[in-house]
């Protein structure tokens, strides 16, 4: 069963965007055993540059970074033409409808609270992209 998913999945590129290193790790490793491509950022600017040289077909990004924050991260991405029909999906540790609300509004298609588990990651990604 898995093995199949695997197969599916190849080919779909994802960015994970969190200046925690245990996040991008943990979801780098139960995406890349699915058959994602995975690139990571640890910012919102290494982030930009990512998404410009990957084309990831859907993005994670942390809502708490220093320097750029994910609701900002996500208004770069989708004031941008090229990529604005990307999904983002935002990551946080607090499970708020202030926090939801504002994700909405910069463009953001989900909501996830961290810890996350591998069906909410993966369920995120095929609401998103279909094969």
């Amino acid at each position: 069963m898995s093995n199949m998913s695997a197969e599916v999945n190849s080919g779909l590129k994802v960015l994970i965007i969190d200046d925690s290193k245990t996040i991008r790790r943990t979801a780098e490793s139960i995406l890349t055993k699915e058959g994602f491509q995975v690139f990571t950022a640890i910012d919102g600017f290494d982030a930009l540059s990512k998404v410009a040289d990957h084309k990831p077909d859907v993005i994670f990004v942390d809502i708490m970074m220093p320097r750029l924050d994910g609701y900002q991260t996500c208004a770069l991405i989708k004031h941008n033409k090229s990529f604005n029909k990307t999904p983002i999906i935002m990551l946080s540790s607090k499970d708020g409808l202030f926090d939801r609300a504002r994700g909405k509004i910069v463009g953001s298609e989900e909501y996830l609270t961290k810890p996350f588990t591998k069906e909410e990651l993966l369920t995120a990604i095929t609401s998103y992209v279909k094969a």
